[in-house]
């Protein structure tokens, strides 16, 4: 028997080939209605929602695609098949090839991230809210690598309906000491859940996760909060990156007769 308070999460069948006008909702909707109950929270894969936008590009140089969706770049780094760049993106996220893809899609083209995911996320959460009359919540997700972790894990880079972080502070722990920072990113949690079973080669781009109904709160709740401001970013540049750059100013100091700051 399973518990109550135990979280189920699957796949759900019967989704097609998505293509650029395609009305998201209404094939999300159809596959989903035999199994949807309310506070259940959907995790819908970036590229179908990018596909559905019209978000297939032609691209003979995925490079050039790259470039055109990078704001900045955080670190770049060669190896025997070519070059790695980590970038901070049009959506705002620091992640690898600014989440261009051209995997899954014809020779030529590439697929780029939706143009907003959070108005991805809301505008196909209120159709289904609509059309079910429950209360769900819907992420979009999508591929990422980690600093300091190998392999890669999907995240939540569009949400509607759905708290992303599970805010501690104030609260106290199993022993009564007060915590302090503790914000579980529920949102990556949740989304990383279900690309356990959508898998990325099988053609089930929406996975159901149920038994968080907790988290499942108004359509304005966003992905927004996962995003940490560039000023509180601890690791705004790559290794090699910032030693060029502090090389360079100790250089100029130097010659300029600057003292050195002194150690924090």
């Amino acid at each position: 028997m399973i518990p109550a308070d135990a979280v189920v999460v699957f796949a759900v069948p019967g989704i097609p080939e998505v293509r650029p006008g395609d009305d998201l909702a209404a094939i999300v909707g159809d596959a989903v209605a035999p199994y949807l109950e309310d506070g259940d929270i959907l995790v819908v894969t970036s590229k179908v929602v990018s596909k559905a936008e019209g978000r297939v590009v032609e691209a003979e140089d995925r490079e050039d695609a790259i470039t055109r969706e990078t704001v900045r770049v955080v670190a770049t780094r060669a190896f025997p098949g070519g070059v790695t760049r980590i970038v901070q993106n049009r959506q705002g996220l620091v992640m690898a090839a600014a989440g261009v893809d051209a995997s899954n899609v014809p020779e030529g083209t590439v697929v780029l991230l939706p143009e907003d995911p959070d108005a991805s996320a809301r505008r196909l959460c209120a159709a289904l809210r609509e059309r079910f009359g429950m209360r769900i919540g819907v992420l979009v997700s999508d591929t990422f690598g980690r600093p300091w972790r190998a392999g890669q894990t999907d995240i939540a880079i569009g949400a509607a309906g759905v708290l992303v972080i599970d805010d501690l502070r104030g609260t106290t722990d199993s022993e009564g000491r007060p915590l302090a920072v503790t914000m579980p990113a529920v949102g990556d949690e949740i989304a990383a859940a279900g690309d356990l079973v959508k898998r990325k080669a099988e053609g089930r781009p929406v996975a159901v996760v149920r038994g968080l109904s907790r988290l499942v709160a108004g359509l304005e709740a966003s992905a927004a909060p996962l995003i940490r401001p560039a000023e509180q970013d601890m690791f705004r540049l790559g290794s090699a990156e910032a030693e060029r750059i502090g090389y360079r100013r100790g250089y100029a100091d130097g010659v300029a007769g600057v003292p050195p700051d002194p150690e924090p």
